[in-house]
């Protein structure tokens, strides 16, 4: 596949899999082919309705990670990131913690968390969206993570 092989009607590979720690240290971060359709699957479930109901252009954070790109940030070994099974999101313009009770409330998924959000500081943190693969079965996880600990629930 190509970088510019599109996933879905607005994301392409390239945005699925873009890093910038890769790009500083030479790390591939290819996705295995047998990974394509995942990260397909979490641009139909997830981002194109997130982009629907906002109307905002927005590319992820992070998507797919290889185990070497997942250790040199210092992601933890399960990561589902490595799974092609989650994306990392934030959308210009509107709090993180809107972002995630919206995904919580109208979208699918395995695992939503809230990252590093401050009160008081709408654009802090990201949005952790996972989406295990067809057939497996979602956990419904909502966390937030803060203070270097995660909590159950989101935390404004």
């Amino acid at each position: 596949m190509k970088l510019s092989d599109r996933l879905s009607k607005h994301y392409v590979l390239g945005e699925l899999i873009r890093s910038e720690t890769a790009e500083r240290k030479g790390i591939d971060n290819m996705p295995p082919e047998a990974y394509i359709p995942r990260l397909a699957r979490l641009c139909e479930k997830i981002l194109e309705p997130v982009y629907a109901h906002y109307g905002i252009p927005f590319s992820p954070n992070s998507g797919y990670r290889s185990p070497e790109l997942n250790a040199a940030i210092g992601g933890s070994p399960n990561s589902q990131h490595c799974k092609a099974e989650a994306v990392d999101i934030e959308i210009p313009g509107i709090s993180n913690y809107e972002l995630a009770v919206w995904v919580r409330d109208h979208l699918e998924y395995d695992q939503l968390i809230l990252e590093c959000y401050r009160q008081g500081e709408p654009n802090s943190g990201w949005v952790h969206v996972s989406l295990k693969q067809e057939g497996e079965q979602n956990r419904k996880q909502v966390k937030t993570y803060a203070n270097r600990q995660y909590y159950h629930g989101l935390l404004s």
